[in-house]
C-alpha cells in the first residue's frame, strides 16, 4: 500500500475511474480479506457470546458487503486503504489476546494501550476525516452521485458507528489499566463474570474444582 500513489494523494483513487487496472497483490489481498471475515461470521456462532455479539455481527456482515461492492463497483483502490487502515489496529489486538492467554499479563497490557491509541487515531480520525472524505467529496468532482455512491457511503457510516461504540469500551479499559484497576474484558456479560465468582469462592471453600467437582486433596487416599 505504502507504494501505491494514492496512498500519498488521495485524490489519485480516483484517476481514471471506473476504468482503472487491479494489480495481481490487490487481488490477493481482496481474496485474502474477505475469506478472513467469512470466516469470522461462522465462527463467531461458536465463540463466547459476549455482549457486542449483535455488533459483531453487523460488522462482519457490513464489512463482507463493502469488501464484496467495492469489487463488483471497481472501488479497488478505496477498498485497499480501509483495509490497511483496520489490519493496522487488529494485529495488536490478536498479539494483546496472545500474550494474555499465556499469562504475561504487563506485556498484554502495554500492548493493548497501544492499540486502544492505534484505534482511536486510525478510525475516529483517519477514517472519517481522511478516508470517507475521499469516498464522499472527491467522486463528486468526476461523475454525478449514483445508487453506489450513496450505498458504500452508507455503509461506511454504519461501519463507522461501531467504531465509536468499540472506542468506548476501549476507552474504559484504558482508563481502568492506568488507575490501577483490575483490567477484565468490557464487552464481558454479567453472568459469565458471576459463574467466574462463583467458581473461585467454591474453589476457596472446597479447594481446586474439576468439571465442577472438588479435587481431592493429594495428602489423602480416595475411599470408597
Amino acid at each position: 500500500i505504502p507504494q501505491k500513489p494514492w496512498f500519498y494523494d488521495l485524490r489519485e483513487v480516483w484517476k481514471g475511474y471506473p476504468i482503472q487496472s487491479m494489480l495481481p497483490s490487490q487481488y490477493w489481498y481482496y481474496m485474502i480479506e474477505l475469506s478472513f471475515y467469512w470466516s469470522l461470521l461462522f465462527s463467531i456462532a461458536s465463540d463466547v457470546k459476549r455482549k457486542d455479539f449483535k455488533e459483531q455481527i453487523i460488522h462482519h456482515v457490513a464489512t463482507i458487503i463493502l469488501i464484496s461492492f467495492s469489487w463488483f463497483a471497481n472501488y479497488i483502490r478505496a477498498g485497499t486503504l480501509i483495509m490497511a487502515l483496520h489490519d493496522s489496529s487488529d494485529y495488536l489486538l490478536e498479539s494483546a489476546k496472545m500474550f494474555n492467554y499465556a499469562g504475561w499479563r504487563n506485556t498484554c497490557n502495554n500492548i493493548f494501550i497501544v492499540f486502544a491509541a492505534v484505534f482511536i487515531v486510525t478510525r475516529l480520525v483517519i477514517l472519517p476525516f481522511w478516508i470517507m472524505h475521499c469516498t464522499v467529496v472527491y467522486p463528486l468532482d468526476l461523475y454525478p452521485a449514483f445508487f453506489g455512491y450513496y450505498f458504500f457511503n452508507f455503509m461506511m457510516v454504519v461501519l463507522q458507528s461501531l467504531h465509536i461504540f468499540w472506542a468506548y469500551l476501549i476507552i474504559r479499559m484504558a482508563q481502568k489499566f492506568i488507575t490501577g484497576k483490575v483490567v477484565e474484558d468490557e464487552r464481558s456479560d454479567r453472568e459469565e463474570t458471576d459463574n467466574s465468582e462463583e467458581e473461585e469462592e467454591a474453589a476457596a471453600k472446597n479447594g481446586p474444582l474439576s468439571n465442577g467437582h472438588p479435587v481431592l486433596n493429594n495428602n489423602h487416599r480416595k475411599t470408597d
